[in-house]
């Protein structure tokens, strides 16, 4: 067993996938046979460990990361199981900020789905290596050459197979060790805790043969012994050439696939051989790279913290959630040094000193008392007061500021009240606790009606949070329908002058902005520019002018959404050397803002949704014939086995209880999946809409 301190011994991993491609059930296999549990749970009869949430077992679906750890063939493994739902994306956002390597689950029947793709783009950006898992091999309909191609062609990843099946649907019975060039067979008997390892069988033996050549062709450049061999024609020894394959993942250069049925247990244990033998340890990867949090002179000084011990202490936290016995649970990744119970962090991305009272290893929703932790652990901490997701902690003798995390915007608003009198403030206090659990919800108070405003990334979302609050918080609340988070943009270049000016009798107000107003590219948010010269606006007032734009932006100037998008540049203005003041500059700054916007000739913006609807043949006219009917654009219909794929681009708000009508036109057999695509200019019918109900909600 590895002791916690050998860091090239750790992985740290995530298991990422579309929704029901079988990540909770590949880990709860993990945990079997790794022999963390002596039982194996299953999603369908609500008894998983990892989904160990209420709402996640009624539902059959992962709604929020689970962290464990396990040990295999003296290796530590840290295991995050992370959503597939696009609701809870920023689930696997913030897990994969903090991972080494990824487990990236597909169904062998539908390839790679949309939410593969989207936890695929996720984890380039973060640039985490990673292994492929094709899962479901014995489902009618499984192609595992298809899968790889799928993964070639729309991921853009360089699959190489390190496996290949031995039958397929219901006659898969194994693998072949394209490493080892050995076939092994499971046992079902033994739940596939046995199998036997034998030679080839003929009939693949060709094929075999042709693979390994592939495999080696792939990964020749990353180890010269194998390169000198294959081109030699010499045989590749089954340790050269894992270490061939284990530099070219690390590096980013191919993605090792593997196959098998995480249900009828086989191929797990393959799966965690090749979480040791190609994943990276915390010791394989660059060094963190940070700031100095306090600027010398302005000057941004780049510091970077190696995965060791003997450094000094940093680690980020990822992920904050409120447990019923220790209150506040801070989840964190370290990267360096140690950390031992009783000690003071820096939390640098809020100035505060943080005490640690507690250190507990995390197994799904149990927790082990711990007394210390090193680099390369992932562990949580308890005492945090001021830390949210994306902080950085560290030694307070060695400053450091991580690079923190980027969530996405919320898209769907709903209207809440408490529903029993004198429960407002016990509503307010659930709901800010709920939001510094999940950066991707907001809570706002709308300005004009005074209601509570709730907004998440899908009515599902939105939907747990509801349930949340009655079960966890005793908070009995009215929703009201959801409503589509629109936008405003102007479509062109305008100018504006905006003066304040209030005299009282002794000091006034004094402000006077000129403002030039353009359009951005979509997803440009907004620009704020000092264009200034001559001291016409002295340097001081700038912000406040800022400030003004930015607050009046909150709020547009045809269905009071926020306006995105737009460039605003401070071109002149003038001062009173008594009267103007930060208070004056910021008004200034709101009504010039505002009647740029107007001038301008704003827009209203929708987000548009990918919708992908996997559906029997029979019943694809009608799903098709729907679809036109809401505004939907298809982009693509395919076959896959006794299913028709439908790919779609759809406004968000033609959605609202699509599952309902999926479920009448398909006989309950059809499913869907949605993620948001963009915001695109809404039509006219929709914009006279939207501006009528003055964002009634």
């Amino acid at each position: 067993m590895a002791h916690r301190s050998d860091i090239n011994a750790i992985r740290n991993i995530g298991i990422m996938a579309h929704i029901d491609a079988g990540k909770t059930t590949t880990t709860e296999r993990i945990l079997y046979y790794s022999g963390v549990s002596h039982r194996i749970g299953n999603v369908d009869d609500g008894n998983t460990q990892m989904d160990w949430m209420a709402q996640e077992q009624e539902r059959g679906i992962t709604i929020t990361s689970a962290a464990t750890r396990c040990f295999w063939k003296d290796h530590v493994i840290n295991i995050i199981d992370t959503p597939g739902h696009v609701d809870f994306t920023v689930e696997v956002e913030r897990c994969l900020r903090v991972l080494d390597g990824g487990v990236v689950v597909f169904c062998a029947v539908a390839g790679v789905q949309p939410q593969s793709e989207t936890v695929w783009r996720q984890a380039d950006r973060y640039r985490v290596p990673r292994i492929a898992f094709v899962n479901k091999m014995d489902r009618t309909g499984a192609d595992f050459r298809n899968c790889v191609e799928q993964i070639r062609s729309r991921l853009r990843a360089h699959a190489v197979p390190v496996q290949i099946p031995m039958g397929v649907e219901a006659a898969f019975r194994g693998v072949i060790d394209l490493v080892e060039m050995k076939a092994m067979v499971f046992d079902r008997d033994v739940l596939g805790s046995e199998f036997t390892e034998s030679d080839i069988p003929a009939e693949y033996a060709e094929a075999a043969a042709k693979a390994r050549e592939d495999m080696l062709d792939a990964v020749a450049e990353f180890d010269d012994r194998v390169l000198d061999k294959f081109l030699a024609g010499e045989d590749v020894t089954p340790a050269d050439a894992r270490s061939a394959l284990r530099a070219a993942t690390v590096h980013h250069q191919v993605v090792p696939v593997l196959c098998g049925t995480a249900f009828r247990n086989k191929g797990v244990q393959q799966l965690l051989d090749a979480v040791n033998h190609f994943l990276p340890s915390p010791a394989d990867l660059p060094p963190v790279k940070g700031i100095e949090p306090y600027k010398s002179n302005g000057v941004e000084v780049a510091l970077e913290r190696s995965s060791s011990a003997d450094e000094p202490f940093s680690a980020m936290a990822f992920k904050i959630m409120n447990d019923p016995f220790v209150g506040q649970l801070t989840f964190i990744r370290t990267y360096s040094g140690t950390l031992k119970v009783g000690e003071t962090l820096l939390n640098t991305s809020q100035d505060k000193k943080e005490r640690v009272n507690r250190l507990v290893r995390i197994h799904a929703n149990k927790r082990e008392e711990l007394k210390e932790v090193h680099a390369g652990d992932i562990v949580g901490v308890v005492g945090t007061k001021s830390t949210v997701t994306g902080n950085t902690l560290c030694d307070p003798k060695h400053p450091i500021l991580l690079e923190t995390m980027k969530f996405p915007a919320p898209v769907v608003d709903v209207a809440i009240e408490a529903e029993g009198e004198g429960e407002t403030d016990k509503l307010f206090a659930s709901l800010r606790r709920l939001a510094l659990e999940d950066p991707s919800f907001k809570i706002t108070v709308d300005g004009e009606t005074g209601q509570n405003i709730v907004s998440g990334m899908g009515e599902l979302h939105l939907e747990i949070i509801v349930d949340r609050l009655m079960r966890e918080f005793g908070v009995s609340t009215r929703v009201g329908k959801p409503q589509v988070a629109y936008r405003e943009t102007v479509t062109r270049p305008a100018q504006a002058v905006a003066r304040y000016i209030k005299q009282t009798g002794g000091h006034g107000q004094y402000a006077h902005v000129e403002f030039k107003i353009e359009p951005l590219p979509r997803g440009g948010g907004l620009v704020f520019e000092d264009a200034t010269v001559g001291g016409a606006v002295p340097r001081e007032y700038v912000p406040a002018i800022e400030r003004g734009v930015r607050e009046a932006a909150q709020s547009g100037v045809l269905a009071r959404y926020h306006v995105v998008d737009v460039k605003v540049t401070l071109t002149d203005g003038s001062h009173h050397e008594v009267d103007s003041s930060d208070m004056a500059f910021k008004v200034a700054g709101s009504m010039g803002f505002k009647d740029a916007v107007a001038r301008a000739r704003p827009i209203i913006l929708e987000p548009i949704m990918a919708l992908e609807v996997n559906v029997p043949s029979e019943y694809l006219g009608d799903v098709l014939g729907n679809l036109g009917s809401s505004r939907a654009r298809v982009v693509r219909v395919e076959a896959v086995g006794p299913l028709h794929v439908v790919g779609a681009e759809v406004p968000l708000g033609e959605t609202f209880g699509y599952v309902t009508s999926l479920r009448s036109l398909s006989q309950g057999r059809g499913v869907h999946s949605m993620e948001f695509l963009h915001y695109a200019p809404a039509p006219s019918e929709v914009v006279n809409s939207v501006i009528g109900e003055g964002r009634s909600i």
